[in-house]
């Protein structure tokens, strides 16, 4: 082997080393960090064990690639009562020399019925037609390589879509307009609008050469906290609310508001709003009266009659009425919560233990890669159980993994004392993969347990969230500023502790209702108005009422259907309908998939011109536009939502979050880093020689855990848990120069503090062992992060780990 070749292995080997260690490279080429990936684009496609999550953008060298293909999403929004017509333009340039395929995720609300798709290239237009995706999917592809361009809408989450635009040659400009419409329900008298501008990075486990085609979304560049938007950003709305506007405000964005009569305004943003688009446009207003009048929509349709019913329901009751609870908060302390997010959780928590009443009981579970009890029962809510509660929260910095469902599981399976409702929180940001089986868990739990979500963040998962709400006969809160924390603690309480009404049922008399969605209607735990979606045939007359109970009362209200106008303006309830009859069979289908079902879900969406899971949009155009030569592809790289540190992107194994730019004020270089400076100049004079290690090499090298004594704070399954997540980063560091055998093992002696951090550490070894190595090692470890320990000691832990290799360099 040349000198040349063998520094390039030492430089890769070395790149690895600073992966697993968390290194900061300071100077010298950009280099990506992503869960088990290399550092250098070519070399880290070619790793057999990649995950899914994301990684950080690299800006490559090929200046002949336009890499930023995204120029501008605009957004107009007409809202007519409670319905909202969304049009979404993305204008795809190509400012490079070769023709590209771009390839862009965005999220959209989850309520979203998304029924229209067009593509314009320069003075043609293409109407975009629905189709089933795997049909979709392969007249995209072959468009694609006879030199067509094209485009393809898929969904790979109720809300979160991808868009890919084929054959965008030099100089060319293509746009692509989506259409969607919504219903918005008003909380305690209060309107939301909501508009999700980008999608954060979900934290997946799973490996990529074992994943389906519809998971491969998740692995997405990213760019690096604070780093602008590659895009322009705009977005106006148009309010006729049909009822004069009482107040209005953009609690997200900077806007102007133009009232151009008491019940229309027009919002835009303002000029000094630069990059907005990397967090959630949220657009709140109340309307005169603050009350919501029962209110009955009707649409006749050529061959379908479609209503929607929408009826207030009566004020709470006093709480003294209310029984003992027991609450139990899941609070999620990974790396994506790191900074704001964190901070604002740990205000909430303690607002929420702190307000408990003495009959109640609480519990906290922490997790990230792996999760933290604060009693293995839950605890009354003394003042002294609840200064606990604050102490272990208050120690947590975030950092690591999201393993939400385990964390879930085991909140769900702990004892429940008898004649108590249970309520559980959950707080995360939801940058997480495993929406359809957290959905499961609470479906199986339902009448054990109410199950509330929590989302902290600019730009959460807003899909994970609902969905928890909406299986778990909840309700959504989200926080996406900090000042929000305390009125959205209070919501809650006041949302949770007084029920408003309970057995609910509707009653159609003398009005020929059918196809009524959803089929049962849940307890109603907020001042927030039930609607109800159906067909109608015959003629519109009869009564609809809504029956229920409320504290110890019952409750009636009735509507008289003739005295309502069939519109052509309502037009948009059929695909309000269909997105949530489409929706119900969806979430069956995920308990247990049925191709029978499968059937009536494509059935369903192709009759109503709608994007879901198993149909999407495409538009092709018919004039060959490439006529020779390659299509570079490139994937649009997304900014970071507002106020998300690089620790949401996990590192190695999921366990390391790891870094790829210098923080402002860097700490000195470590004698791994200058190693690795040193090795990249020693590259750099042969490069013509070099090699990547080989795959068959790389296959047989590992790190075992032989033997693990724990003594103190932590118990030895949280110390061997937390281990287990960190060995996939540390087979970087293995034995690779003369004189280290296969098989060869490692002693770590460390001490953790009660708060989980490595406050020592001591690397045996009974042979020769590397100088880079040992270096490599002790960077890891000094960034381990564990559980945090409910007493004041600390744990001190031996682990003996096997380090195997493959060969010599």
């Amino acid at each position: 082997m040349s000198r040349a070749s063998g520094f390039s292995r030492r430089l890769i080997t070395a790149l690895l080393f600073a992966a697993a260690a968390g290194i900061v490279q300071e100077d010298g080429p950009a280099w990506f960090a992503g869960p088990g990936t290399a550092f250098g684009a070519g070399y880290g496609e070619q790793q057999a064990d990649k995950t899914l999550s994301p990684y950080f953008f690299v800006k490559s060298d090929d200046s002949s690639v336009d890499q930023l293909p995204l120029k501008s999403t605009s957004t107009e929004v007409n809202i007519a009562g409670v319905i909202a017509d969304v049009k979404v333009v993305q204008v795809y340039r190509n400012e490079g020399k070769k023709p590209l395929e771009a390839v862009y995720v965005f999220p959209a609300s989850t309520r979203a019925a998304v029924y229209g798709m067009k593509m314009t290239i320069g003075e043609r237009t293409i109407t975009a037609e629905i189709r089933k995706r795997e049909e979709a999917r392969q007249a995209y592809e072959q468009a694609k390589q006879e030199g067509k361009s094209a485009s393809l809408l898929e969904q790979q989450r109720p809300n979160v879509f991808q868009m890919n635009v084929a054959n965008i040659l030099p100089g060319d400009e293509i746009r692509t307009e989506l259409q969607y419409t919504e219903a918005i329900v008003p909380l305690d008298g209060v309107y939301e609008f909501v508009y999700p501008t980008v999608v954060g990075p979900r934290y997946s486990n799973q490996k990529e050469e074992n994943a389906p085609a519809s998971e491969q979304w998740s692995r997405n560049p990213y760019l690096h906290q604070g780093e602008p938007t590659p895009y322009s950003f705009g977005i106006a709305v148009d309010l006729a609310s049909g009822v004069p506007i009482r107040e209005m405000a953009c609690t997200s964005h900077q806007v102007e508001i133009e009232y151009r009569d008491a019940s229309r305004a027009a919002v835009t943003l303002a000029a000094s709003e630069k990059t907005g688009g990397n967090k959630d446009f949220i657009l709140k207003y109340r309307l005169a009266g603050d009350t919501i009048d029962s209110g009955l929509l009707l649409y006749e349709g050529k061959d379908e009659n479609f209503f929607l019913f929408m009826v207030q329901p009566p004020g709470r009751v006093t709480p003294e009425n209310i029984p003992p609870r027991d609450y139990i908060f899941i609070v999620d302390v990974s790396g994506s919560m790191h900074g704001f997010p964190l901070d604002v959780s740990k205000r909430l928590l303690k607002d929420l233990v702190g307000s408990l009443r003495p009959t109640d009981t609480f519990n906290v579970l922490l997790f990230s890669g792996a999760s933290q009890l604060l009693a293995e029962r839950s605890l009354p809510a003394t003042s002294e159980n609840t200064a606990r509660a604050v102490e272990l929260i208050e120690r947590q910095q975030g950092g690591g993994g999201t393993e939400l469902l385990p964390a879930m599981e085991r909140a769900l399976g702990l004892p429940r004392p008898e004649g108590i409702s249970r309520t559980v929180v959950i707080v995360t940001d939801g940058y997480v993969t495993v929406e359809t089986e957290v959905f499961d868990l609470i479906r199986r739990q339902l009448g054990k347990a109410n199950v509330f979500a929590f989302g902290i963040g600019s730009s959460v998962n807003r899909h994970l969230i609902e969905g928890i709400a909406r299986v778990g006969a909840g309700e959504p809160f989200v926080i996406s500023k900090p000042e929000e924390a305390p009125a959205r603690a209070a919501e809650f309480r006041k949302y949770v502790q007084s029920p408003v009404l309970t057995q609910i049922g509707l009653d159609f008399s003398g009005f020929d209702a059918c196809d009524v969605e959803p089929a049962g209607v849940p307890d109603v735990l907020a001042e927030r108005p039930a609607i109800v979606l159906g067909k109608w045939r015959g003629q519109p007359r009869g009564k609809i009422t809504v029956r229920g109970i409320t504290g110890v009362q019952k409750y009636s209200r009735t509507v008289d259907v003739a005295s309502v106008k069939s519109m052509d303006a309502n037009s948009a309830i059929r695909y309000l309908w269909a997105r949530s009859r489409i929706a119900q069979l969806s979430d069956y289908n995920m308990l247990k998939p049925n191709d029978e079902r499968i059937g009536k879900l494509t059935d369903l969406a192709l009759k109503y011109n709608l994007l879901s899971r198993y149909t999407s949009f495409v538009a092709i155009d018919t004039m060959v536009r490439r006529k020779e030569g390659g299509l570079e592809t490139v994937k649009q790289p997304l900014p970071l939502p507002e106020g998300v540190s690089d620790l949401a992107l996990p590192g190695a194994g999921g366990a390391l979050a790891m870094r790829a730019t210098a923080p402002m004020s860097a700490p000195p270089p470590s004698s791994a880093q200058r190693y690795l400076k040193s090795e990249a100049r020693e590259s750099a004079k042969g490069k013509s020689s070099q090699e990547s290690p080989s795959m068959s090499d790389k296959a047989t090298r590992g790190v075992r855990l032989e033997k693990l004594t724990v003594t103190g704070g932590l118990s030895e399954s949280a110390v061997r848990q937390a281990l287990e997540g960190y060995l996939e980063g540390l087979r970087n560091c293995r034995p690779k120069t003369s004189g280290a055998s296969a098989g060869e093992k490692l002693t770590l002696k460390f001490t953790i503090t009660s708060d989980g951090k490595v406050k020592s550490h001591e690397i045996l070894s009974p042979g020769k062992t590397a100088k880079e190595m040992k270096e490599c090692l002790a960077e890891a470890i000094r960034r381990w992060v564990f559980p945090a320990s409910t007493g004041t000691g600390e744990t001190i832990v031996t682990v003996i780990l096997s380090f195997e290799t493959g060969g010599k360099s």
